[in-house]
């Protein structure tokens, strides 16, 4: 404005206004006076302005409609000349702006004239842009009429002024809506716009908007109008209209102007209400066509697509889209959807061409492609347009493959693939693409199936450049090049991919940023700040979730269709400038889902990088599990199926490698191409540079990888590098020059892959980790159960990660070394050998690498790497450990000074060698060991000593080697000499280790856990040794054993000294006595089968040809060495607290090993039991030190007590036992054993003998082939140690005692030995000798005896114990023991058969009879010293004797042995004679009652024995026989009956009853006469007789009892004489003429004779003193004497005679009645 209102330029103008008015006015002179005159009344008008105003322009301005009409009426002239002028005068004052409105108006109404007239058409067009563009002054009708005027000048015939109209319409359209700009800049800040709300802007009213706005509003809709083909409101006086440049106007304004239409609702609605329906209804032709439908079947015929409408409706279409998109969501969603429809096969080629341009148009915008997914894909039920826009260009792509494009058959008729002028013709429309040098040159194509589109250069990247939405001139559609839409297409895709990843990580990076500055901002200690800062960073996190929610849905969204399309790109295409936007398309998409976490579609993209890399068809499970979730879904695309195409295999590519595939059994050869090697290098760019989000894909990448290097034949080198190698197996690898000199480079970007993990973070890092690790597991899969050439990609590359990361080892070393460990115990050798490579190299790098802190001062790391040594030992293949063991070794070399803390686990690894791995094994390992214990033992911490002590035991329990396990044994000798030299060093050294270790406890609030605690840490050392050494006590092989043995208690013995006095608790405790435990229980469970031989031709004596002997032996030497111990250290063990205890587990030992079932071991244990117990004092004689007797003086001493410790231990070479006394003796006086717990002891020792005896003499239950029954010498050893024993417990032996002893000595006698041993122990059955054991057993009784017999009265109750045990060996004379249940063959029969000395019957019993004989005789002894002591007379002693003496009498001749019952007879009447008179005395204390029964009935059984006498008695002998009964009835006739008054009677009518039956011969009538003369024991008969009538006939009756025993005498006569005549008359009578057999004649001559003798001595007696009773029976007697009268024997006639006669004297006359007892 400054240039026209200056002064100069008012002047100008002034002066310009003066000479055009002049002008005019000569003009006019002639032809308009009218004209004239206003002319120069004008120059007067203006020259009274220019003097009157200061603001000239102003007033001209006001007055400009006078100063304007010379010029109007001069247009009026219609005059060429002259209206140009006034034109140009009209411009100058506009261009000034001094026209007022109205002068405004007029200047119009006068151009339309002019336009109606068709003048100076181009002028006119001229000045209405100046009126319109200097000021604002014209609007409302005055701008319409403007504007229609322009219009009108459009559709004229010429054709400059068209165009120029044309131009001037846009010009002046922008002009009217620059101006709404202009006026809401001018408003914006005094009033506030109001909100544009769409809800309620369905008014027509423009009342609220301001002028400029209102004219622009009604401009706009008159537009609408016109293009929708109706009248305009505004813009009347339009004539005629085309719909194309209506549309190019609506396109521009929306283009250019989209703030007015955002900012005034009026206008949004006029949006929403009349642009949106108007484009949908003009699109309907383009979305109702068909292409190839044919028009005539249709009833209405479908109206054609019209291009130039079309386009101009899509470039509309874009505008709304990229302008208004907020607005108008819905609109916008149709809109889409239309586009993608017009990409369908079914379109016109052009349409679809066009359509792609414009989706190209949005490919570029990343943030609109944002909003659609918004707007659409996140709503619940809405299109989901951005997926379909992907999806549709995929299957766009596809369709141009699948269909032949038909389209432009009318521009190139024969267009083939292979048609070269077409593809010149179709290269030449878009000129540039081809380098035409000449027909050499390949153009860039997609190939597949045999289609071959090229590839044209249609656009920069990121920018849409289309060229046909471009054709506004075109009326007709244009041919379209073949391969433009694919190219545009093509371009859409890479766009697309780079705008959304551009976009999203450029947003991801800011979120990042953000979210790490806000996080540091909370971490800073700003109290005030935290409130806010806490609140932003909850906003910011929000904000962020939704954006991610965005970013994964646009990436869900089109990563399918993507996928597809570029696939099938890639496959088809030729070009390599191509392929690499492909595959770098595909690398940013993998790389952006990986950055989201969005797993499949990662793996996707990846998948198809990864099968581009390798042949077509190539079977890799991996990617195939992978795609069959992707090939197998076909993504449907608005209802219509793009199914995803399989790889082309036919493509033209060059061939640049042959190889193998890596499969289990490979088929023939792969051929690699050079895109296969560029796909591989996309991914080793991927792997590169994206490591970090590939997490679980690295499994894909690196099985990709792993393939391609098998093919090209690349094999690992040292450091796990890989090289080109020579080929192994099979046709060798063929590879052409272009790639040979690749490999290297390949080889090199792998290893630097790798290399570049040390920048990985560390979960990216173990997700890489992982990959190898389970590619690798593939690997050993493969390479199971063959051992072909296995692929070590993955190990090498773990091997080559490793050593890269040892800076941070720490976090991977567990799965690197976890994984190797497995690929060490791989069957193919291969493998493992390469497992078993990495590992060690990982290991021996780790402890050289020179980490920070150094591993010196990083115990866990050191430790950390050592580990998987260690674990290695887990392995059986001797491969794998002869590696392992080699890496030891030079580790030794090498750090062998600074292992440290290392030191336990090398030791282990040496330790972990098993028996079953192999010499050569045990040998290295040993003598690994051999070198530690020669060169490192005083380098190591003292602490691992242990660990040595240990390690050494192992080897000695190896089986493989005995001079192994032997020699071990020798190097702990070394040891235990190493630390006895040492030993004040290395008790230093550990007593400070443990106070370390006993604070760290305390601290922790826990026990210190190491085994035998409380002792101090050197006895620990020693107490491990010997523990090592009792371990190898039992081993399996009795040459280790027994060296073991004798090592252990020699170094107890040597070295013993050096332990604390409290120790010796610990060696008694945890090594001796765990050691008699363990040989105890593998005894007990050793094998009893036979060993053939040692080993070669080694014989084995047959007392060692069973494990169970050979273990016998060693537990035989073990117990003997434990007493010997016990023995020889008494004066040591016997102050410890638990002495007792000790004592009992040792006898409990002793008393185990005594009941084992093996005789060896057995009779040992007795023999160590006597060592001990032959312990008289705590020090042997000859240990005492020789020093005056001064120092014997008692003190009292609390036992236990030590101060030895607190001296500190001198620790001397020798170990004399008088230094060792004196040592002892000079730090604790001697100590006085306490007589109690001495007694204590001697009663354990009674208890444990209990316990043996009791044991080993119980029978078994059952009976078979293997019960074991204890030997003979055992026995005998064992009641040997009873005599000794009891001497030291006799004062407090009790009755409970004797009984237990009783069973024992009864139990042990019962034992029956085996026929093989019987021949030794038995005597010939001719001797009657005892056994020694029996010979014990009546020792210990004796002893027993002798001590009652001394005892007190106390003591001496005890005898009819001793008998009853006696007699229970006495009764075995009859009755031999039974063992359980055990079947023996009983000597006694051996005088009627032989014995068989190996007859089936194992076990045989012992003869008895000698023992029961001796025990009887020793039982008559004591009785005779005894009888009279009170206990034996309460406890019926004697009525027990009778009891058992019955047993054998009334056996009689069934005795085994003939001198039993004759030995029983004597002694009977020996205990009688001497019992008898005793039993009187007591006879009213009733303490015998029970006797006399007893003794009646023995007197009974024995005279009328049931069992018969033998057949070859001789007479001599039945009479020898017969005198021993005599003699029994004489006892009962001089020391019985004489005393009857003292005896029971029913005792006493016993044995008259018994002498009644004695005295008749009452023989059966079954024997022969020989017979019967033998058996007749007349004699006794005689006696018995006699006996009974001196007992009827005592005159001398003193007493009643007397007369009573007479009496009885003569009752039992009477009746016995009554019976035997009766059975004579019987017998008589039957008999008839035979004469009866002689001694029944005998017998009853004999009683008639007493009959006559019986009445004579009757009639003799005093009347009073017979009983009439008597009377009664004699009388009884005539009838039947009567009777006998008829006998034919004449003896027996005479003999009945005199008995006849003396009954005359009881003919009397019947008497008186007699009172009783008077006559």
């Amino acid at each position: 404005m400054s240039g026209t209102s200056s002064p100069e330029a008012v002047k100008k103008l002034l002066e310009n206004m003066q000479g055009d008015l002049r002008g005019l006015s000569l003009e006019c002179r002639k032809k308009f006076p009218p004209v004239k005159e206003a002319a120069e009344s004008g120059i007067i008008k203006v020259k009274t302005i220019a003097a009157r105003n200061t603001d000239i322009l102003a007033a001209l301005k006001e007055n400009s409609s006078e100063v304007v009409q010379p010029f109007l009426m001069g247009c009026g002239t219609k005059e060429p000349k002259i209206t140009q002028l006034c034109l140009a005068a009209i411009q100058r004052l506009m261009s000034h702006e001094v026209v007022s409105e109205a002068a405004a108006g007029n200047i119009i109404n006068m151009l339309w004239q002019l336009m109606e007239n068709s003048l100076e058409e181009l002028k006119l067009l001229q000045t209405v842009l100046v009126l319109l563009t200097t000021n604002t002054v014209v609007h409302d009708e005055a701008l319409s009429k403007a504007i229609v005027l322009c219009f009108r000048l459009h559709f004229t015939k010429d054709n400059i002024t068209n165009n120029t109209a044309a131009a001037t319409v846009r010009q002046v359209v922008t002009v009217v809506f620059e101006r709404v700009v202009a006026e809401d800049e001018r408003y914006k800040d005094t009033i506030d716009q109001p909100v544009a709300v769409q809800g309620n802007s369905n008014r027509r009213s423009v009342s609220t908007l301001k002028p400029c706005a209102k004219d622009a509003y009604m401009l706009f809709q008159d537009l609408c109008q016109l293009v929708n083909a109706d009248a305009p409101y505004w813009l009347v006086g339009m004539t005629e209209m085309t719909r194309t440049f209506g549309l190019e106007l609506l396109e521009s304004v929306l283009n250019d102007f989209p703030q007015v239409f955002l900012q005034h609702q009026e206008f949004s609605f006029l949006l929403k209400e009349r642009v949106c329906p108007l484009v949908i209804k003009l699109f309907s032709p383009n979305i109702k066509f068909r292409q190839g439908s044919s028009t005539s079947s249709s009833p209405a015929p479908v109206e054609k697509p019209y291009f130039p409408i079309c386009m101009r409706l899509l470039r509309v279409v874009s505008v709304l889209i990229k302008q208004f998109y907020s607005l108008l969501v819905t609109e916008c969603e149709i809109f889409l959807s239309l586009l993608v429809k017009f990409l369908d096969a079914d379109k016109p080629q052009w349409l679809r061409a066009v359509a792609v341009e414009s989706i190209h148009r949005l490919c570029v915008q990343p943030q609109l492609l944002r909003s659609f997914c918004q707007s659409y894909d996140m709503k619940q039920h809405s299109t989901k347009v951005f997926r379909d826009i992907v999806n549709a260009l995929g299957s766009f792509i596809q369709s141009l493959f699948l269909v032949p494009s038909t389209g432009n058959a009318s521009a190139t008729p024969n267009q083939t693939g292979s048609n070269a002028s077409g593809n010149t013709g179709s290269a030449q429309t878009n000129q540039g693409v081809l380098g035409m040098g000449g027909g050499a040159t390949v153009l860039p194509a997609f190939e597949y199936r045999g289609t071959w589109i090229p590839i044209l250069n249609v656009t920069v990247q990121g920018s849409a450049k289309a060229t046909y939405l471009e054709m506004l001139d075109k009326v007709e559609p244009p041919t379209i090049p073949e391969g433009y839409a694919m190219s545009v297409a093509f371009h859409c895709l890479l766009d697309l991919v780079r705008g959304i990843t551009t976009m999203i990580e450029g947003e991801l990076g800011e979120a990042e940023t953000v979210s790490q500055t806000t996080t540091d901002t909370t971490s800073l200690p700003a109290q005030s700040s935290e409130q806010q800062d806490l609140q932003s960073v909850s906003d910011q996190s929000e904000k962020e979730l939704v954006s991610r929610a965005v970013w994964e849905e646009m990436v869900n969204a089109c990563w399918c269709g993507l996928l597809a399309a570029l696939s099938l790109l890639l496959d088809a295409s030729t070009d390599e400038a191509a392929t690499e936007n492909i595959l770098k398309a595909e690398l940013t998409m993998a790389a952006l889902c990986g950055r989201l976490g969005l797993v499949t579609s990662r793996d996707a993209f990846i998948t198809a990088i990864c099968k581009g890399s390798l042949p077509p068809h190539y079977a890799l499970t991996v990617l195939n599990s992978t795609t069959a979730a992707l090939s197998s879904k076909s993504y449907s695309i608005q209802g219509q199926n793009v199914q995803m195409i399989s790889p082309s295999s036919e493509s033209h590519q060059q061939v640049v490698a042959v190889g193998q595939p890596l499969a289990l059994q490979p088929q023939g050869t792969v051929m690699l191409t050079s895109k296969n090697i560029q796909c591989m290098r996309t991914l080793l760019n991927l792997a590169h540079c994206h490591g970090a989000v590939l997490g679980t894909s690295w499994q894909l990448v690196l099985a990709t990888l792993q393939h391609l290097v098998w093919i090209l034949g690349l094999k690992p080198g040292v450091g796990g590098a890989l090289k080109p190698g020579r080929a192994v197996e099979g046709p060798s690898t063929v590879l052409t020059t272009a790639v040979m000199t690749d490999l290297p480079v390949i080889s090199n970007i792998l290893s630097r892959l790798f290399e570049s993990s040390q920048y990985l973070d560390d979960v990216s890092l173990h997700h890489l980790i992982n990959a190898l690790c389970s590619l690798s597991l593939e690997a050993m899969d493969m390479a199971y159960g063959n051992n072909k050439e296995p692929s070590l990609f993955a190990v090498a590359k773990l091997l080559e990660t490793g050593l890269v990361n040892m800076h941070r080892i720490e976090i991977l070393w567990r799965p690197l070394t976890g994984h190797l460990l497995e690929v060490c115990q791989h069957p193919n050798s291969r493998m493992r050998e390469w497992g078993a490579e990495a590992l060690t190299s990982l290991i021996k790098a780790g402890l050289t690498f020179s980490h920070d802190p150094p591993l010196s001062q990083n115990q866990r790391l050191q430790l950390l790497l050592l580990n998987p040594l260690k674990e290695l030992s887990n392995i059986s293949h001797p491969d794998i450990r002869i590696k392992q063991l080699e890496c030891v070794l030079q580790i030794l070399q090498s750090q062998g000074d600074s292992l440290g803390p290392g030191w336990p686990l090398v030791l282990g690894v040496m330790g972990a060698i098993r028996s079953d791995q192999g010499e050569s094994l045990i040998r290295t390992a040993f003598q690994c060991l051999q070198l530690v214990v020669t060169d490192f033992l005083p380098t190591m911490p003292c602490t691992c000593l242990q660990i040595v002590v240990e390690v050494a035991g192992s080897f000695g329990l190896h089986n493989q080697e005995l001079n192994i396990s032997l020699t071990s044994i020798g190097l702990l000798w070394n040891i235990s000499d190493y630390f006895f030299q040492r030993g004040e060093i290395i008790e230093k050294e550990l007593n400070k280790e443990e106070a370390v270790l006993q604070k760290q406890a305390e601290e922790k609030g826990v026990m210190l856990n190491r085994p035998f605690h409380p002792a101090p840490p050197f006895d620990c050392l020693w107490l491990c040794l010997y523990a090592k050494l009792g371990e190898l006590c039992v081993d399996p092989r009795p040459a280790v054993r027994k060296s073991a043995g004798q090592t252990l208690f020699s170094t107890i013995g040597a070295h013993g000294t050096l332990l604390q006095h409290s120790t010796w608790h610990t060696v008694i405790w945890k090594v001796l006595f765990h050691l008699l435990d363990r040989v105890r229980e593998s005894s007990t469970t050793a094998d009893k089968e036979k060993i053939e031989s040692g080993g070669g031709n080694i014989l084995i004596h047959h007392s060692r040809d069973t494990a169970e002997k050979q273990w016998a032996e060693t537990w035989v030497l073990t117990l003997a060495g434990v007493a010997r111990i016990f023995n020889t250290r008494r004066y040591l063990l016997q102050p410890l607290g638990d002495f007792s205890q000790a004592w009992d587990v040792l006898l409990d030992h002793i008393q185990s090993a005594a009941l084992s079932k093996n005789n060896e071991v057995s009779l040992a244990a007795l023999k160590s039991f006597q060592e001990i117990l032959q312990i008289v004092s705590p020090v042997r004689e000859s240990e005492k030190p020789d020093t005056p007797p001064a120092i014997n003086v008692s003190v009292p001493v609390v036992v236990g007590t030590t101060t030895a410790t607190s001296l500190g231990r001198s620790f001397m070479r020798t170990d004399s036992i008088g230094e060792r006394l004196g040592r002892y003796n000079g730090s604790e006086p001697p100590v006085i054993t306490d007589e109690i717990e001495d007694l204590n002891l001697w009663w354990a020792a009674w208890n444990s003998w209990y316990r043996i005896g009791s044991e080993s003499t119980r029978p078994p239950i059952t009976c078979d082939k293997l019960t074991f029954i204890p030997s003979q010498p055992f026995l005998t050893a064992l009641i040997q140690i009873f005599p000794a024993l009891y001497q030291h417990i006799k004062t407090g032996f009790s009755m409970d005692d004797l009984q237990k002893l009783g069973v024992i000595l009864h139990g042990a006698v019962s034992v029956p030995i085996s026929s093989d041993a019987s021949p030794f122990i038995l005597p010939s059955y001719t001797e009657a000798v005892l056994t020694s054991l029996q010979e014990a057993v009546l020792t210990a009784l004796d002893v027993l005896q002798k001590a009652i017999c001394v005892g007190s009265e106390s003591m001496q109750i005890m005898y009819p114990a001793i008998f009853d045990q006696l007699l229970a060996f006495v009764e075995f004379s009859c009755k031999p023991p039974q063992y359980g249940q055990l079947e023996t063959k009983h000597i006694a029969n051996a005088k009627y058969n032989q014995i068989q000395l190996f007859a089936p019957a194992e076990w045989v019993a012992l003869n008895y009879v000698p023992f029961a004989e001796r025990s009887l005789e020793v039982v008559v002894d004591l009785y005779q010293k005894t009888a009279c002591h009170k206990a034996v007379v309460t406890e019926k002693v004697l009525q027990n004797i009778i009891k058992t003496l019955r047993i054998p009498l009334s056996l009689k001749y069934s005795c085994p042995s003939e001198s039993t019952w004759k030995l029983a007879v004597s002694s009977l009447l020996k205990v009688l004679s001497i019992g008898l008179p005793v039993a009187r005395q007591h006879a009213s204390s009733g303490k015998f009652d029970s006797m006399w029964p007893e003794l009646a009935n023995t007197f009974e059984d024995f005279l009328f024995t049931k069992s018969t006498p033998p057949d070859n008695l001789s007479i001599q002998e039945f009479q020898k026989n017969e005198s021993i009964d005599v003699e029994v009835v004489q006892l009962i006739s001089t020391e019985i009956l004489p005393y009857a008054n003292f005896i029971p009677k029913e005792f006493v009518g016993q044995i008259m009853t018994m002498l009644n039956k004695g005295s008749i011969h009452s023989q059966s009538s079954s024997f022969t006469e020989a017979e019967i003369d033998i058996r007749m024991r007349e004699e006794f008969s005689k006696v018995c007789f006699e006996t009974l009538l001196q007992f009827s006939f005592s005159n001398k009756v003193t007493s009643p009892q007397e007369g009573y025993i007479s009496r009885m005498a003569l009752s039992v006569l009477l009746k016995r004489s009554q019976d035997v005549l009766h059975r004579y008359i019987e017998d008589e009578r039957l008999s008839g003429k035979c004469p009866l057999p002689r001694q029944q004649v005998t017998e009853i001559i004999f009683v008639l004779k007493a009959v006559s003798t019986l009445i004579d001595s009757l009639k003799k007696t005093q009347p009073e003193n017979v009983d009439a009773n008597t009377w009664a029976q004699v009388i009884a007697l005539y009838p039947t004497l009567v009777e006998c009268i008829t006998c034919s024997s004449s003896e027996v006639c005479s003999a009945l005679k005199e008995a006849l006669v003396p009954f005359k004297d009881f003919m009397h006359p019947p008497a008186s009645k007699v009172q009783n007892g008077e006559s």
